[in-house]
């Protein structure tokens, strides 16, 4: 397992941001019951650094509290059938190159302070919603929206963190 952890933006938390993702992402593949050895990159930037990316790869010029670029497409969510037949293992490792994430670490403070929860909890919770995306889940329309929800919080119970 390769979890990439980069935060440029010097903003720092009261706990230790890097265990939390590292948790995160584990709790979500194990969730899942993904049968490989995974590789993911998660970057921490701030509103100006998620925004450009924002722009550029999908054309909204405006901040968001995550981006999630999967590497590989799903017939259905977590149906892990079929990836050999893609170019998303690393050829030195032989892990599943899941994909990117980028989380805004100025959101996570912001939104924490809006919803009322521990910045912990915002970190954790953008984290398992972006694995969700990278494993093929989206939130298109209602029924979506509910079983990624479900989904996130089951993983967040799974390292301790509840809803608040």
């Amino acid at each position: 397992m390769t979890i990439e952890l980069d935060n440029e933006t010097g903003i720092s938390f009261d706990f230790d941001w890097e265990e939390t993702v590292r948790k995160t992402v584990l709790s979500a593949l194990d969730y899942e019951d993904c049968p490989y050895e995974c590789e993911v990159s998660v970057l921490l930037t701030d509103d100006q650094g998620i925004q450009e990316v924002n722009r550029e790869m999908r054309g909204i010029d405006r901040p968001t509290d995550v981006l999630s670029f999967p590497s590989a497409e799903y017939e259905r969510p977590a149906d892990f059938d079929g990836l050999e037949e893609q170019d998303v293992f690393n050829p030195e490792t032989g892990e599943y190159m899941i994909g990117d994430i980028l989380i805004s670490a100025e959101k996570v403070k912001s939104q924490a302070q809006e919803y009322g929860h521990s910045e912990i909890r915002e970190l954790a919770f953008l984290t398992a919603h972006s694995m969700l995306h990278l494993m093929g889940y989206d939130h298109e329309d209602e029924e979506e929206r509910r079983i990624m929800e479900e989904r996130q919080e089951a993983i967040l119970q799974r390292i301790g963190i509840t809803r608040e």
